[in-house]
């Protein structure tokens, strides 16, 4: 088990978290554990606990938040909003965390441990690149980024048997409206 010291929280880290879009409830927070209750991940994770990714946020144990799965387990399901008498909004504090977290690793602060930034990332290029998910590149890119080379040949069997079943394509399709998407992508992200 491994020690953890106060010494090392971040105090100011929930104002960080409150100064982001979505995090303004964080500290009206007192731990009841209604999110967690109602967290339908917690019946497949039962590790997974919104409640103690608050309570870690409110202390300040930044990078021990940052150095763990569960800000990336959430699925935005919004049942922890309903259930939260304080009104907190979880999911959005849980996004607010996570635009954190990737800010801090773009600027060379820390590495994310979590292949969930990753691959949202890859998934949003593919709709940008061609106005639709193109399912086949974004799994490639993913084993290959994150198991390697190697053990994206051990799919094989699995990639031909959906692609003969019509499930997967070999070469990517851009819908019509394009210059639209791109227009989207442009006015949300202030890309050129």
């Amino acid at each position: 088990m491994n020690t953890i010291k106060a010494a090392d929280f971040d105090p100011n880290f929930k104002f960080e978290i409150e100064k982001e879009l979505g995090g303004e409830h964080l500290t009206k927070c007192f731990n009841c554990t209604g999110c967690t209750v109602g967290c339908p991940i917690t019946e497949i994770e039962p590790t997974y606990n919104p409640r103690k990714a608050m309570r870690m946020a409110i202390l300040g144990m930044k990078k021990e938040l940052f150095e763990s799965e569960i800000m990336w387990l959430c699925v935005s399901c919004y049942t922890c909003y309903d259930q939260c008498p304080q009104d907190v909004r979880i999911t959005d504090v849980l996004n607010a965390m996570k635009n954190i977290a990737e800010r801090e690793e773009r600027m060379g602060h820390i590495k994310l441990e979590s292949a969930k930034p990753a691959f949202d990332k890859e998934f949003v290029d593919s709709i940008k690149r061609h106005g639709e998910v193109y399912e086949t590149g974004v799994v490639i890119a993913q084993i290959v980024k994150h198991q390697g080379i190697k053990r994206l040949f051990e799919y094989t069997s699995t990639g031909i048997f959906m692609f003969k079943k019509g499930k997967l394509s070999l070469i990517p399709k851009n819908i019509k409206g394009m210059k639209q998407i791109k227009n989207i992508f442009r006015v949300v992200r202030g890309e050129k």
